[in-house]
């Protein structure tokens, strides 16, 4: 991928090392003891002579390459934002309700104003949102970060916060303690495993 200097899968399970190792890829060993993977990643990281640290987590297994490229760039090109992530359209009622897919809404800069497992934003009269010819209900978040790696650290030794508590969604913790996250829209499509149907879609994909 354009603009990464190096890929490190990191993890406490050994079975995971030797399965990476075994394809030639590079394995960093964390702590057992983490309670997320974003605090995983910041011991990964400290170590890393790098100014940029991206995350692709392990739930996003068909990831297009693009996706990471477009969001590494957003941040780049954005000063005063500590993070970058990743929104797509939602075009149906199911995936709008599932509370497994987080919705975010944006402000006119392109700067996240909030996640939710809920349906946001609420449209009154029932109208989607316009994009072309396509109707948008809203977007949906897709798990894919890139952080500045001095925010990376410091975000880690912030205490959790009543709505990243209430909606266990951890990037609420960066927007209560009012940093900014730039948010890169995407129409590239990809499945994030997050329950035992999401294991099938992306099972089935891969044949």
């Amino acid at each position: 991928m354009r603009g990464l200097a190096r890929v490190l899968v990191a993890t406490d399970d050994q079975r995971i090392a030797r399965t990476v190792e075994d394809f030639g890829g590079e394995v960093t060993m964390t702590s057992s003891t983490h309670p997320t993977g974003t605090d995983r990643l910041a011991e990964a990281a400290q170590p890393l002579h790098a100014d940029v640290i991206v995350n692709v987590q392990g739930d996003l297994p068909l990831f297009p390459p693009r996706m990471v490229e477009d969001a590494v760039a957003s941040l780049q090109e954005t000063s005063d934002a500590s993070v970058a992530t990743v929104k797509t359209p939602i075009h149906t009622e199911k995936e709008l309700s599932n509370p497994n897919v987080v919705k975010v809404v944006t402000d006119m800069k392109g700067f996240a104003l909030y996640f939710s497992r809920s349906p946001i934003p609420f449209s009154r009269d029932q109208r989607p949102l316009s994009q072309g010819h396509q109707e948008v209900l809203a977007y949906r978040h897709i798990g894919l970060y890139v952080y500045r790696k001095d925010f990376l650290l410091a975000f880690t030794r912030l205490p959790p916060t009543p709505l990243e508590k209430l909606e266990k969604l951890e990037q609420l913790r960066a927007l209560e303690w009012g940093y900014r996250i730039s948010i890169t829209e995407t129409e590239r499509p990809t499945i994030e495993v997050d329950t035992p149907e999401d294991l099938a879609r992306a099972e089935e994909a891969l044949l």
